[in-house]
């Protein structure tokens, strides 16, 4: 079966929009690379360290890539310039299928696990509120039901921002005044959501990360507090971040997962730049899955993230 054939004409229109800015960087880059060569040499090669590098791919991800493709050289004698991107695309989609990766299309959750619990984790402006709305407004799309908790009680702006979007997607919310105990609004939340049998939670936390200690210390009592509702919640801890950040956004990854288990990634703001590479280095790095991307504005361009479509994507393959 085709990738298309499960990811729509739609989806992969959106995608490629949504990419074009790294696509343009990187392939104008690896043309300038392999101008007047005919094979992927050593000099080639080099060149294309720096690409991907720049590419906020990022050193570690970048001489794994690399060293994959000097075996290749190796095993195959000769390989011509004009094979490089199909090496590359090849490559980069192993390399995200060893990191878990999946190919999902759909916004679906494992309704053995009902209601299924979001926790979403991340600093303030990486669109974090926006993330959730647009998770909301996909998860309802698709047939579920879903109930906001606006657990990031350190902000009244966060909490406002967070029922204009539960009036606009049409979803309800649980909410207390700024201040208050975000364990208890999390605890509010699922004890809504069990009660009208929901099928979606999605909690927004504090995006600060100015103490560490005191992150970790309010994450875990909020899982700890929800779980005495819904037993081995959050089953998703979700971490946002900006994508047009680069190596800003690997900085805030390591951060917070230290600070809590984090086990999927949502990268936004991946149409405003041309370091769409970070995806690839984040996955990498960290062994978590990249499980959303953001790739416009409308509500329709927070996209499941399908690690074929983006890497053919990328690289220009139909």
């Amino acid at each position: 079966m085709g990738i298309f054939s499960f990811f729509s004409k739609e989806k992969k229109e959106s995608l490629d929009k949504g990419l074009s800015k790294t696509k343009e960087s990187v392939f104008q880059k690896i043309s300038r690379a392999v101008v007047g060569k005919s094979k992927v040499d050593d000099e080639v090669l080099d060149n294309l360290e720096e690409i991907l590098v720049t590419s906020d791919v990022g050193v570690d991800t970048t001489l794994k890539i690399i060293g994959r493709i000097e075996a290749r050289v190796a095993k195959d004698k000769y390989v011509g310039t004009s094979e490089l991107n199909e090496i590359l695309r090849s490559e980069i989609a192993e390399l995200l299928e060893e990191n878990k990766s999946d190919d999902s299309a759909d916004f679906d959750v494992d309704l053995g696990k009902k209601p299924y619990v979001i926790m979403v984790v991340g600093v303030n402006g990486v669109g974090k509120t926006t993330t959730i709305g647009k998770l909301a407004y996909n998860y309802k799309k698709a047939g579920k039901s879903v109930i906001l908790g606006a657990a990031d009680t350190f902000r009244a702006a966060a909490i406002d921002q967070l029922k204009v979007w539960s009036e606009r997607v049409g979803v309800p919310i649980v909410s207390q005044n700024m201040g208050s105990d975000p364990a208890s609004v999390a605890f509010d939340t699922l004890k809504s959501a069990v009660s009208k049998d929901a099928d979606v939670v999605i909690i927004d936390t504090a995006g600060r990360l100015h103490n560490k200690v005191g992150l970790m210390n309010e994450l875990s009592k909020i899982k700890n507090v929800m779980q005495k509702v819904v037993p081995n919640s959050p089953h998703e801890i979700l971490l946002v971040l900006d994508g047009s950040t680069g190596q800003n956004a690997i900085e805030q990854a390591k951060q917070f997962t230290l600070a809590t288990e984090v086990n999927a990634l949502a990268l936004t703001k991946l149409d405003g730049t041309a370091k769409g590479g970070v995806v690839i280095g984040i996955s990498d790095q960290f062994k978590i899955p990249v499980k959303y991307i953001g790739i416009g504005e409308r509500m329709e361009d927070l996209q499941v993230f399908n690690r074929r479509a983006f890497v053919d994507s990328l690289f220009g393959k139909n």
